[in-house]
């Protein structure tokens, strides 16, 4: 089998990568920014000079792209070229309801189509430990799941087209909402003298332990923003939460609180920092 790449940012990169080197087969890869195709080209890859020449090529292709209109725009070039002989899986996280649509579009041209978005940052990407949350027909699964696990070891289908990117936004605002939390109790601890470590050990004897403070604590405690998961596609992803909310008439207050923080980092231009940064925000720093 043939697959292609589309896509090779700070997580495609890595995620090609794995794809590459585990697969006994040629993987073509694009990405606009020419520096990181000749990157995955220089590991085996085999470079591509558009989304087209990958679709054209591949059996199977995979995207990684940030946002709903790059997805698009990536699909609508390769749409003349879809038929019954392609599938297709796009690992982006974007607005679910896009997704729909272009499942719904390579479908219409007689090929397949799974979302697979996936769940923790760069360093899961790199060693092939990714969470991936599939939403795809049932007889497609068992098909793309051994190449996704070439990128992920923890790989589960939500369900039908769709389910896959609801689940990781959903997984997301979560994430976001236990970041904010850490963020304030932290912030608190600190202001009457508990240091970072003993804050830490004491969460981890209760109910209160969770991975995102066990995993970022040494950075926080260093500030260290150097970026693994930029504050900027976290604040996409909660944007898309909330319009999903919205349209399912869910009431998450705590959920508009995060994007509230958010929001701030935006408009000061913290966006291409990593997202652990908000701590900075929340206990006014900035």
């Amino acid at each position: 089998m043939k697959i292609g790449f589309i896509g090779l940012g700070i997580m495609g990169e890595s995620m090609s990568e794995n794809i590459i080197k585990k697969h006994d087969g040629k993987v073509f890869v694009f990405d606009i920014n020419k520096a990181q195709v000749d990157k995955l080209a220089a590991v085996g890859g085999v470079p591509c000079s558009s989304s087209a020449e990958v679709i054209k090529n591949a059996d199977i292709v995979f995207t990684m792209v940030p946002k709903s209109e790059h997805v698009r725009s990536v699909y609508d070039e390769m749409l003349p070229f879809i038929d019954s002989t392609k599938i297709c899986v796009d690992m982006s996280t974007i607005d679910p309801s896009v997704s729909v649509e272009v499942a719904a579009d390579v479908k219409a041209k007689g090929g397949r189509f799974a979302d697979a978005p996936v769940v923790k940052s760069k360093p899961a990407a790199i060693n092939g430990t990714l969470g991936i949350l599939v939403g795809c027909d049932e007889e497609l699964y068992p098909v793309i799941e051994p190449i996704l696990k070439y990128m992920g070891c923890n790989v589960i289908r939500m369900g039908e087209n769709g389910m896959g990117i609801t689940m990781k936004i959903c997984h997301n605002a979560l994430v976001g909402e236990i970041q904010n939390a850490v963020n304030e109790t932290l912030g608190l601890a600190r202001k009457q003298g508990i240091a970072i470590e003993d804050f830490v050990k004491a969460v981890s004897y209760g109910g209160a332990q969770n991975f995102y403070l066990d995993s970022q604590w040494q950075n926080l405690a260093s500030e260290n923003w150097t970026t693994a998961f930029s504050l900027e596609n976290e604040h996409k992803d909660l944007g898309i939460a909330q319009r999903l909310c919205k349209a399912s008439g869910c009431n998450m207050p705590g959920l508009d609180n995060v994007k509230a923080v958010f929001d701030k980092g935006m408009e000061k231009g913290m966006g291409k920092t990593d997202f652990r940064a908000t701590y900075r925000i929340v206990n006014g720093e900035v």
